[in-house]
């Protein structure tokens, strides 16, 4: 475009081209115009639909794991907030994906609570959510079992305030 912001060859002559192409080109070119109707519709629609579908990517991060986990629990209908997720990954593992617990009465039962949420593997694998990983120190499957257990045993993550 030229520095006026006008298009060189000017609209005139771009309405006559698409007079002489006929009315299916003029239906595409009608949003160029600010056409209002079905047509300009359409084509919102098909953007909005276009980018509701595209995927959206979480950071490698606590927050990106977090929030990863919060839209798979809100698409299973369980229950939690960032919060409450937040503060118990704290508690739990101090954000250490791969942390592990050695010494407590599972570790001594042979299994060991693992992952962000100090998970034992018979509760992940009762409570494991399609969709995400079938790995306990999987960020994000790790936190969406651990949440979809609390929210079997207690009503949701946000009524945990300690070990569970």
């Amino acid at each position: 475009m030229p520095a006026s912001g006008q298009p060189r060859f000017g609209r005139r002559r771009l309405v006559r081209s698409l007079a002489v192409a006929g009315t299916g080109v003029a239906v595409v070119a009608l949003p160029l115009f600010g056409a209002t109707g079905a047509a300009a519709a359409t084509t919102t629609s098909t953007t909005a639909t276009a980018t509701a579908t595209s995927a959206t990517t979480y950071p490698d991060t606590l927050d990106g794991w977090i929030r990863e986990s919060l839209s798979v629990m809100a698409q299973n209908g369980i229950p939690g907030s960032y919060e409450s997720i937040h503060r118990n990954i704290m508690r739990e593992s101090s954000g250490n994906p791969a942390a592990i617990n050695l010494w407590d009465s599972n570790a001594a039962a042979g299994t060991p609570s693992k992952g962000l949420l100090q998970v034992i593997d018979p509760t992940f694998q009762a409570y494991h959510v399609p969709g995400t990983a079938f790995d306990p120190f999987d960020p994000v499957a790790n936190i969406t079992a651990a949440c979809n257990y609390a929210a079997d045993r207690y009503g949701s993550i946000d009524n945990v305030f300690g070990a569970y």
